[in-house]
């Protein structure tokens, strides 16, 4: 297969092209670099001496660079994006060109080609196109929230209600991307992502929570927690996503336009306290906090009902957060020197 990863030097995206080119592909990357770690990234990649990998400095903005990525590619991951709502907030026309303008550009590349010749493209969009959700019942526990009834979790059927310029930028591009697959009949999956994480995660305060608490409990950085602590994410290791990539487009006859909810599940749950406990365990010592107001649009709970998900690819979570935990400590404590 020939991939285009869009964000390929990004956490994500280095991951899907390991998996890649471990597996004697040719990979394609297209980043403009701008992501905290996304250098080093390319270093590693370029390091562990596979041949099918090319890459490319450039930005997803550009129309005329992503149409020549595009062309000759057998699958199309879309990844570039800006992530982070609070970057959003205060440069809303770049998250609106990165996230929506972009897309549209990788959309049309796409359908520019003959129909033969289209590659398949998965996107990943996010849990924030639900919004804050304020009329799901939620309860108040010592150390986290629960969702009062839906223990299953949020699943495809939830109306959509976006909030912040991110919320509404890649919701707006999750509905292109359903879109083109029913007007244009291009190939797409959408994945609407909790939260993953892994090696290769350079977290930083405004996106990758869970990396940055890690990285910053080991350098014995204080950690601020927007809100009290007890919200509540389903977490997907990386790894397990890389897995429901492949398989979407393994199955991508059946599945073209369909939009997957994706994290760990309600297994796989864990609140900001509870990863301070976790981490003070690790460390041994006292991890330094701070409190500080909600942030726009934060959920105080959000977990993924997989059940579509489960069902149409054949796939389900097989890293605890226990397990996925460990591995990124691991990673990180080995990775010190350069985080």
């Amino acid at each position: 297969m020939r991939a285009l990863i869009t964000g390929g030097a990004g956490f994500i995206g280095s991951n899907v092209a390991r998996r890649l080119l471990e597996r004697d592909h040719e990979v394609t990357i297209l980043d403009n670099l701008n992501r905290p770690g996304a250098k080093r990234n390319l270093e590693w990649l370029s390091a562990q001496g596979h041949s099918g990998l090319d890459i490319s400095a450039a930005d997803v903005r550009d129309p005329k660079t992503v149409r020549e990525a595009v062309a000759g590619q057998q699958a199309v991951f879309h990844l570039a994006a800006q992530v982070a709502v609070t970057t959003s907030a205060v440069e809303p026309r770049e998250d609106l060109e990165v996230n929506l303008l972009g897309t549209f550009n990788v959309l049309e590349a796409i359908r520019s080609l003959p129909e033969g010749s289209r590659p398949c493209l998965l996107f990943t969009s996010t849990n924030k196109v639900y919004g804050r959700m304020d009329d799901v019942g939620v309860t108040d526990g010592r150390q986290r929230y629960a969702y009062t009834d839906l223990k299953e979790g949020i699943s495809e059927s939830r109306p959509l209600d976006f909030h912040s310029p991110y919320g509404c930028s890649k919701g707006a591009a999750d509905q292109y991307v359903r879109d083109y697959a029913r007007i244009y009949g291009l190939r797409t999956v959408v994945f609407r992502m909790s939260c993953i994480y892994g090696p290769r995660q350079f977290g930083t305060e405004d996106q990758g929570w869970v990396a940055h608490f890690l990285i910053s409990a080991l350098q014995r950085r204080p950690i601020t927690l927007y809100g009290d602590g007890k919200q509540v994410r389903d977490l997907l290791f990386v790894d397990d996503l890389l897995a429901a990539f492949l398989s979407a487009v393994e199955r991508m006859d059946s599945v073209s336009g369909e939009i997957f909810n994706i994290g760990g599940g309600p297994e796989n749950t864990i609140s900001l306290l509870e990863l301070l406990e976790w981490l003070q365990r690790h460390c041994d010592r006292p991890v330094l906090c701070s409190f500080s107001d909600w942030r726009p649009g934060d959920q105080a709970v959000y977990i993924s009902n997989i059940a579509k998900v489960s069902q149409k690819l054949g796939w389900a979570p097989s890293v605890t957060v226990a397990q996925g935990l460990e591995r990124l400590w691991e990673w990180v404590e080995s990775h010190r020197d350069m985080l």
